[in-house]
């Protein structure tokens, strides 16, 4: 079996990983909040993870990996927004994540093995708040119940700041309730107009950190081997995650491993996101023509830990690679995946590494099982090119044909350039005249 090796972000180190139990190897990935349309921000976990759990399937089988991705459906943001609509929560979210599946399907994302949706799991947030409460790691005030940080020793051990710039990072609300700065929240109390569940702290719902410790414990157990998410997650989201599984199970770790990948920016910008404005939606690059898998390409160009620059230069890169990577791999079947290119997947997803092992790949079997590998070259090469084909090319391409077979050299170049006008390009071969779109 390959070695596979990932940085682990708690040790700060690439480390050699074993599953705690290779019949059954555990994921966990931080989902969307669907409250609006996912930005190609938003994609690139979705994208990176989906190369991970290929790369998982490929090594221990496809039915060993338990890939667990969360749905926050349950947020102040999804509050504001039903409110500004004069609709319940749950419109919001099943429209938002119904886009969000599309986009994601669009980039070709695979399903992951569980969804879980943060308002399935109320009972088991509450049963882990009560246990907290219980050994003294949290305490009810004023309505809220909160974790008190200085009870856990070890708070901080992923982003090793320092408290000053912890309390400074999380934004923290100033509270008369709060026993300390650095508390937050694991449940809040609901005005009568706004969503709530009976608790034993009165009407409420839960703070945005404890659905996912909730939803682990249910789905994958008290440790799993990896968990991922952005950068950005680390602080403070992925800290007090782990402060609450950790204390609510005896200081048994969250997780073995945890992955995180870099920002996206637009290029010459600061990291893409809908609180700055400046992102662009998935759904609109689709809507322009943009091919799903060029996107996909294009976020899997810099290494996933790396910050990436998104431009149109780059979707366009993308879109000329795959076209002269179909062009090899033509409609194989998928063979043996090269060894080039799953070593560098094994290397902490090295996908620059293993695009450029793609590029030199002279067999077109191995060419498309290795890319499938990434996601990749997952169409035919006709249908990469001429979509779901069109009647009227079909007839001028035959037009031009008859043309040349009639000698009539003006008319055969006159359809070609009608046609190159149009962005369809022809290719003349041994087996007669191929068309696609440029």
């Amino acid at each position: 079996m390959i070695e596979l090796r990932f940085h682990d972000t708690m040790a700060r180190e690439k480390r050699v990983f074993v599953p705690a139990n290779p019949e059954r190897v555990t994921m966990y990935v931080c989902g969307p909040t669907v409250y609006n349309r996912a930005h190609i921000g938003n994609a690139r976990p979705a994208v990176v993870f989906d190369v991970l759990a290929r790369l998982l399937r490929h090594v221990y089988g496809e039915e060993k990996l338990v890939y667990a991705r969360n749905v926050t459906d349950i947020e102040d943001k999804i509050i504001d927004a039903a409110r500004s609509e004069g609709v319940e929560p749950a419109v919001i979210t099943d429209r938002f994540e119904r886009y969000y599946l599309g986009d994601m399907g669009a980039l070709g994302v695979r399903a992951p093995t569980i969804a879980p949706h943060a308002t399935d799991h109320i009972g088991e947030m509450i049963a882990m708040i009560g246990r907290l409460i219980d050994d003294g790691f949290a305490y009810e005030a004023d309505g809220h119940v909160l974790f008190h940080v200085p009870a856990d020793p070890d708070y901080g051990a992923l982003g090793r700041r320092d408290r000053e710039a912890m309390i400074a990072g999380a934004r923290v609300e100033i509270a008369s309730y709060k026993k300390d700065p650095a508390d937050f929240v694991l449940w809040k109390p609901s005005d009568p107009q706004v969503i709530g569940w009976e608790s034993p702290w009165g009407r409420g719902r839960p703070g945005w950190h404890i659905e996912c410790s909730a939803m682990i414990e249910r789905h994958l157990g008290e440790t799993i081997d990896i968990h991922g998410g952005g950068l950005d997650l680390i602080f403070p989201h992925h800290e007090n995650e782990i402060a609450q599984s950790r204390c609510a199970h005896r200081g048994a770790p969250l997780a073995r491993y945890w992955l995180h990948n870099g920002f996206l920016s637009m290029a010459g910008s600061e990291k893409m996101s809908k609180s700055l404005g400046n992102v662009v939606l998935v759904g609109d690059l689709l809507g322009e023509g943009h091919k799903g898998e060029a996107l996909r390409l294009a976020l899997l160009s810099a290494h996933y830990r790396q910050p990436l620059d998104w431009s149109a230069q780059l979707i366009a890169q993308s879109k000329s690679t795959l076209d002269r990577l179909y062009r090899a791999a033509g409609d194989a079947a998928p063979g043996a995946i090269d060894e080039g290119v799953l070593a560098a997947l094994a290397d902490d997803l090295n996908t620059p590494l293993a695009l450029s092992r793609l590029s030199a790949l002279d067999d077109p079997a191995t060419l498309k099982a290795s890319a499938n590998l990434l996601g990749l070259l997952t169409d035919s090469a006709s249908a990469w090119f001429q979509g779901e084909g069109d009647s009227r090319i079909d007839a001028l391409v035959a037009a031009r044909t008859e043309a040349k077979k009639a000698r009539d050299f003006a008319e055969a170049d006159r359809i070609r350039a009608a046609l190159a006008a149009e962005g369809i390009l022809l290719e003349d071969g041994a087996g007669g005249t191929t068309w696609r779109r440029a």
